[in-house]
């Protein structure tokens, strides 16, 4: 053999046993957080194996610990179907709930159980593949059935292990688990982006999410993302007696599993695990949003089934939403599109649930009343519903001596017009309509998605708008000229041309979202969609009478007053004149009537979360075309409710009142799209 094959032959035992060395330090340092070296000894094995493979490119392979920044892939997300659906979970929201799906797992089996318990991890869903002990493929969720492709961003995670570290792998192994962001991680990424002038995450979750699916594996690789094995997905050449057993041998490979799961013979003890961490939620360096349950025997698990979207054998119990104290700066109030005043407070930064908190609503003058928050007071933050921040009550031990009731302010804070407070109503509300701050409001509204979808027309554009008198009201829009934009502070030639281009097409959007645009108080989308398919067209609306307006299902007395009155008004009906002279379409194409033949005809349907590929926008239009009411609350006539995730209260009411909850893939199966 010639000297160069020696070295070649020799080279490739060495990688070899690099790349081993290195994928074991590196599940001690960061899985076990127990390294047996030194940092700078485990950079030298790296260095040795970098550039053994620079010598020797063949050598090369994509598990290589070298590898882990990636290359980008030629086929950036592709899709992947999953060899076992990612189904979602059902949730129970109180003990009650949970002790209910325990008591019909217990009646279905006739036998005793033992639980798995696990801490609900708050990242990024994703599913691992790998064939005889290789990692083969990373992939998301996606919508349960089909994912994307992040196999290059995987290999850039540090506790993902390229290789199982087992004596005899099986064929095919494919795991779920959670990739996330360790809080502290979390913390100093958004230091370093805000520092850097770059926009900061919302929370831990969106941070994982952002730094997973980035194009450049690079970019993926320099954050410190970190992942957790909970669930086994699909394999060939092994089989697990239970879900513990599973976790066991995930541990004895390599893969990451949380040391916080448990086994529990019965319900009492799934009850205490739940309410441990419940208390201890802040305990690990990692965001949790509740505790899964579920059946540790895999005999039971395949007795039990599942339904279209979920395992009978596993729920997620939420955690309620999660209280913070801090320091309520002062109380500011703002006015709105419609003139309403709301009183606001500005906060002491402070974490509620993963999302820095600064401004909290207090909505009313009697709510600030009845809770009695003034200036100076420790106040309790709550995230309702994980989402939107409110304040409880104050902290009365820590109230400082002479802080006082705080009073609403007599006049509008933008243009100084007296408010007045109509009898019978919570709000405070200034009367006059050339205010700035209504204006400002009015228009961007007018030009978001949800009304008439102005792309580039966002509020800074609106005030430079405005400030130079270009604009006083929604028709004026449609007179700008290149001219008028070319002189805006961030108008280019293109931005100039995409913008007009934008309003132009605005002009054919549907009634509905005109009538959202017109702020009429009270009409919103759904009550705007309700008036559009009731009279058709703006003519026919501007001619109803107050009864005929309230005749319409679903539209009470005060939205029907509120309507009537508003195509009463001189100035109103100038801007509709405005409108119509400019080519803003005025009435639908279709003819006007609900839809009397559809698969959803005379169901009344109630969505909620996030799907995972329909907007709400789209959901509502589909559910809509199939002959569906779309309502906004769930009540004992809602036929069905679509949850996708993070749904909230509305969830919780649907099972209260036992109506019917599905997923997307269900609900598109009803419509006909599947």
């Amino acid at each position: 053999m010639r000297t160069e094959d020696r070295e070649r032959a020799a080279a490739k035992l060495r990688v070899e046993e690099l790349r081993d060395q290195i994928n074991y330090h590196a599940y001690r340092y960061y899985v076990l957080d127990d390294p047996e070296i030194s940092d700078a000894e485990y950079d030298e094995l790296v260095r040795e194996l970098r550039e053994l493979e620079e010598r020797y490119p063949e050598l090369v392979t994509p598990d290589s610990p070298t590898q882990r920044v990636g290359v980008t892939p030629a086929d950036l997300f592709a899709p992947v179907e999953h060899r076992a659906p990612m189904l979602s979970l059902d949730n129970a929201f109180s003990p009650e709930e949970l002790k209910a799906w325990a008591t019909r797992v217990e009646k279905a089996l006739g036998e005793p159980v033992t639980y798995a318990c696990e801490l609900k991890i708050d990242g990024v869903a994703v599913a691992l593949t790998y064939e005889h002990g290789r990692l083969v493929r990373g992939a998301t969720r996606g919508d349960g059935r089909v994912g994307e492709d992040i196999t290059a961003n995987v290999r850039t995670v540090r506790t993902v292990p390229p290789r199982l570290l087992v004596k005899d792998p099986p064929a095919v192994l494919e795991v779920r688990g959670e990739i996330y962001l360790p809080v502290r991680a979390f913390e100093e990424l958004n230091e370093e982006l805000t520092a850097a002038g770059g926009r900061p995450f919302a929370n831990p979750r969106n941070a994982a999410a952002g730094s997973l699916r980035q194009k450049d594996p690079k970019v993926t690789a320099s954050r410190p993302l970190a992942l957790w094995v909970h669930s086994f997905g699909y394999a060939e050449g092994i089989e697990f007696a239970s879900h513990s057993g599973f976790l066991a041998w995930c541990r004895e490979a390599g893969l990451p599993v949380p040391p916080t799961s448990e086994t529990r013979p019965d319900l009492d003890g799934v009850l205490d695990y739940v309410g441990y961490w419940q208390e201890h939620r802040h305990d690990v360096d990692w965001e949790i949003d509740g505790v899964v349950v579920k059946v540790d025997s895999i005999a039971q698990q395949r007795e039990l089934g599942a339904t279209s979207h979920a395992p009978r054998w596993a729920i997620a119990y939420k955690f309620p939403p999660e209280e913070r104290t801090t320091l309520l700066r002062r109380i500011d109030v703002h006015t709105g599109r419609t003139g309403k005043v709301t009183p606001f407070a500005v906060l002491e930064p402070v974490v509620v649930g993963g999302v820095t908190v600064t401004y909290a609503t207090l909505h009313n003058e009697d709510e600030v009343r009845r809770k009695d928050v003034r200036e100076g007071d420790t106040v309790i933050v709550r995230r309702a519903g994980d989402v939107i921040p409110e304040i409880v009550g104050p902290v009365l031990s820590k109230r400082p001596k002479g802080a006082k009731p705080w009073r609403f302010p007599e006049t509008c804070p933008s243009c100084g017009t007296r408010l007045v407070r109509p009898e019978g109503e919570a709000d405070w509300r200034c009367p006059n309509t050339a205010c700035p701050s209504r204006n400002v409001e009015w228009l961007f509204s007018f030009a978001s998605r949800g009304a008439m979808d102005i792309e580039g027309l966002g509020y800074m554009t609106v005030l430079q708008l405005l400030e130079r008198g270009l604009v006083k009201d929604p028709g004026d829009i449609y007179r700008l000229t290149a001219e008028d934009l070319a002189g805006l502070e961030g108008f280019a030639e293109k931005s100039v041309a995409n913008l007009l281009e934008a309003i132009e097409r605005s002009k054919d959007r549907p009634l509905w979202r005109l009538l959202v645009g017109l702020n009429i108080r009270h009409v919103g989308e759904h009550v705007a969609q309700v008036l559009a398919r009731a009279f058709g067209s703006i003519d026919a609306l501007a001619r109803a009478s107050v009864e005929e307006i309230d005749a319409v299902p679903e539209i009470g007395p005060a939205i029907a007053r509120s309507v009537y009155e508003w195509f009463h008004d001189p100035a109103n009906l100038a801007l509709l004149e405005k409108l119509r002279a400019a080519g803003v379409r005025m009435a639908e194409e279709a003819p006007a009537g609900p839809v009397e033949e559809g698969p959803l005809a005379g169901k009344t349907v109630v969505l909620t979360g996030t799907l995972p590929s329909l907007s709400r926008e789209e959901a509502t239009r589909l559910a809509q075309e199939a002959g569906a009411r779309v309502a906004s609350s769930v009540s004992r006539k809602t036929d069905f409710v679509v949850a996708g995730e993070n749904p909230g209260s509305k969830l919780a009411k649907a099972l209260e009142l036992g109506v019917e909850v599905i997923d997307e893939e269900e609900f598109l199966r009803r419509i006909g799209r599947r």
